[in-house]
């Protein structure tokens, strides 16, 4: 039988990247809550993640989409009654608040810092098990996720995380975190085998909630893309100044982008004379403010530098 002073304490038994994702699960948990929307099965059901300490919650708009009454319950046995707020489908967030509430919030981080390969703590309710906490890397930045509005119309979420932190139904709308517990990231899909998405939490979500948190709806312009970053050829990078822009993956049918002639394979370099290098670059221009005018998109066709004019309309 081993000598107790021979054997390691519980600290020095765990290797560091336990270490990590452990401290990263202790104050990332009280701050994620199992969120049910609607009656006896009938509305969604997901996670949610206090952002604020007066009761603001961030999860995703798919799981609140069938409106109705909403409760949020904690890993400490504690439940609240919950009003949703607002959602916005192209971003596939929501924000819903607290009755009567003081939680404590998660810490705020920034994704645009985010690094291929990074450690990422996911913490939700998956399957209905509460408080379930995986981990895994940042497999991808950038990435375009499409999704549906019911209606038969194609939207695409932009610039989402990919991780191959495990996730599953229910984890939707709770906590990717990095490894200082900050949140990064809201869990937004499960995509395949070992592949899951997340948007991330940035100076355009950040807008996106406060609008959310003082009108509840965003009004956003549309121009009916899906686009990734694409490294630019040398001749057009030396002669731009700038080693990327956003490359059209796919276009809507109907949508403005079609009808000002983009095409798939296009490179939008600088939209209204402002550079876009990423997909988030373009989605935060599409505020309120371009809706209905004219823009001139500056694109790469093959080896031709192109302007087409578009006109964005109001997503609805």
């Amino acid at each position: 039988m081993a000598d107790p002073a021979t054997l390691p304490t519980e600290r020095e038994a765990l290797d560091a990247y336990s270490t990590t994702v452990t401290s990263v699960a202790e104050r990332v948990l009280p701050s994620v809550a199992s969120l049910r929307v609607g009656r006896a099965g009938r509305g969604g059901a997901g996670s949610a993640v206090v952002i604020t300490p007066d009761g603001y919650l961030v999860t995703s708009a798919h799981v609140v989409a069938q409106g109705g009454s909403a409760s949020a319950s904690f890993l400490d046995g504690t439940e609240y009654e919950v009003d949703v707020v607002g959602a916005d489908p192209l971003s596939d967030l929501a924000v819903a608040r607290a009755r009567r509430a003081a939680i404590e919030p998660v810490r705020i981080g920034n994704a645009d810092q985010l690094r291929v390969g990074q450690l990422v703590v996911a913490v939700g309710n998956p399957l209905g098990f509460s408080g379930s906490v995986t981990s895994g890397v940042v497999s991808g930045l950038g990435r375009s996720l499409a999704t549906a509005d019911g209606n038969g119309h194609r939207r695409f979420i932009e610039d989402v995380i990919q991780t191959d932190a495990a996730l599953n139904p229910g984890n939707s709308g709770g906590a990717l975190a990095d490894w200082q517990a900050r949140l990064i990231g809201v869990n937004t899909a499960v995509a395949g085998m070992g592949l899951g998405l997340a948007v991330p939490m940035n100076g355009t979500t950040q807008a996106i909630l406060s609008a959310l948190m003082r009108n509840g709806r965003v009004r956003r312009a549309y121009l009916g893309i899906a686009g990734g970053t694409r490294a630019l050829p040398p001749a057009a990078a030396q002669k731009l100044g700038r080693k990327a822009g956003v490359e059209v993956q796919e276009v809507v049918t109907g949508s403005p982008a079609a009808s000002a002639a983009l095409r798939s394979g296009d490179i939008i370099v600088s939209v209204a004379e402002a550079a876009v290098a990423k997909a988030g670059d373009l989605q935060r221009l599409m505020v309120e403010t371009q809706i209905g005018s004219k823009l001139a998109l500056r694109v790469l066709r093959g080896d031709k530098m192109i302007t087409l004019d578009v006109v964005p309309v109001e997503l609805v």
